[in-house]
């Protein structure tokens, strides 16, 4: 027998991000509904015969009803079965959003919560093994409990849906929840499952030797520390064993700079550029850590980029700790001021130089003056 499914998970509806304006939040919200229509695309692109979605389908078991009703709105256009499993953010408990009545009053027949372990069965001859999250904490391995109480298969492809963290990759392993990654591989061995479906990582990654335990990542990124966010896997099982085809449908990136050096005005020109030279900049967030030292006029231009950096990027969050701001003459040449405004100007210069309690405060007075100067208002 051969077919093929697709393996998706983590996708986190209702998530926010506390840097997000509302309009980019509203646009983040609506990128993760458009990925739900873009999977059942490509499922039924790849001729698939189902859809499994390894926990964390939602970010919490309290989102709100219109997450939950533009969720069902898109699982609709899917044409393929879905098989939704809880995560440890929305576990099957008494409060689960799985019960809600918003939720049960408009699923469509064909999709499915994995409510146990129970062999689901979805063809003739394949049987999905579900491992839902009774609790956002469980006290041992639910994959090594529930594949030590399998037969080895008799005519049967299993497909095995879990979620955590498995035991190779996690630096915490005194959880007890860690999934163990040498059980995991006996059961395949063992013809118990075939393959083992994973979610809870972010980043696309095969995990050990035998090329049927994968994690499918989120298909939208949520953070800057994820390797390779973004994806779905279709995969194949038949006579000859697994095979992964990797699909891209993310666009959200999530870009983190940090160390990055300016002190003349050809470093914030290069900023510059490399700002102008990122594609699709709605769905781009950048984190950007400065360093080094620049003149009141070189650090006036840097606000300003960044600034305009704000209004055409998703977001955009700045670490200047360890950027130096260091008046020079040349900064208050030929601003105009006379009287009362050049004494000013002359107190905040010698409070800087001083390097009293009020320096960073005068420094700060100074950019702005030299920034507003500089406009000709």
């Amino acid at each position: 027998m051969s077919f093929c499914f697709l393996h998706t998970g983590d996708w986190q509806l209702g998530m926010t991000r506390h840097f997000f304006s509302e309009g980019v939040q509203e646009r983040f919200a609506q990128s993760r509904f458009d990925a739900i229509r873009e999977l059942g695309r490509i499922a039924k692109e790849e001729d698939c015969r189902f859809m499994v979605v390894c926990g964390d389908v939602f970010e919490s078991n309290l989102v709100d009803r219109k997450t939950v009703s533009r969720a069902i709105e898109a699982l609709k256009d899917v044409p393929v079965p879905v098989y939704l499993l809880p995560g440890n953010h929305d576990s099957l408990n008494a409060a689960s959003v799985y019960r809600a009545t918003t939720f049960l009053e408009r699923k469509p027949p064909h999709v499915h919560v994995i409510e146990d372990t129970n062999p689901i069965r979805v063809d003739e001859g394949i049987e999905i093994i579900g491992i839902p999250w009774p609790s956002k904490r469980p006290l041992q391995d639910l994959v090594a409990l529930t594949t030590g109480q399998l037969e080895a298969a008799v005519d049967t492809t299993r497909v095995c849906v879990a979620h955590g963290m498995v035991d190779s990759l996690s630096p915490n392993l005194d959880d007890p929840a860690l999934i163990s990654l040498s059980s995991a591989e006996a059961a395949i061995a063992q013809n118990k499952i075939h393959y083992l479906a994973l979610g809870d990582r972010h980043s696309l990654t095969k995990v050990g030797g035998s090329g049927c335990v994968w994690y499918a990542g989120t298909p939208e990124q949520t953070d800057y520390n994820e390797v390779k966010p973004g994806f779905a896997l279709v995969v194949t099982i038949n006579g000859g064993g697994v095979t992964t085809k990797e699909v891209n449908i993310g666009r959200w990136k999530f870009i983190e700079r940090d160390q990055i050096d300016l002190n003349t005005k050809e470093d914030i020109d290069a900023l510059r550029a490399w700002v102008e030279n990122l594609g699709d900049k709605e769905r781009t967030v950048v984190k950007l850590g400065f360093v080094g030292g620049l003149s009141l006029s070189l650090h006036s231009e840097l606000e300003e980029l960044i600034y305009h950096v704000q209004e055409i990027l998703g977001a955009v969050e700045t670490r200047m700790d360890n950027l130096v701001v260091i008046p020079e003459d040349a900064d208050f040449t030929d601003l105009g001021f006379s009287g009362f405004a050049s004494n000013t100007v002359e107190r905040l210069r010698s409070n800087v130089e001083d390097s009293g309690s009020d320096a960073d405060t005068s420094r700060d007075a100074l950019a702005l003056v030299v920034r507003l100067a500089g406009r000709e208002l």
